[in-house]
């Protein structure tokens, strides 16, 4: 099970707004935090994999509420 952060401690309606407008840089730095250096990095520096990963976790965090593509 993956390690819980302060972003995991913030409400879900600030996550998602987080998530819509800079999803790279909030998403990338929480999966650093988690342990996934190489996936964060990546996040941050390709813009959410070219922005196929940033619709992943917009879909992700609508239906479950959680963020849980890569993290």
């Amino acid at each position: 099970m993956a390690k819980k952060t302060e972003i995991d401690n913030l409400g879900w309606l600030v996550v998602m707004v987080l998530t819509i407008f800079f999803d790279p840089i909030v998403q990338g730095i929480n999966r650093i935090l988690r342990g996934k250096v190489i996936i964060g990095l990546l996040w941050v520096i390709t813009g959410g994999i070219f922005g196929i990963g940033w619709i992943i976790d917009v879909i992700t965090m609508l239906i479950h509420k959680d963020i849980t593509f890569l993290a």
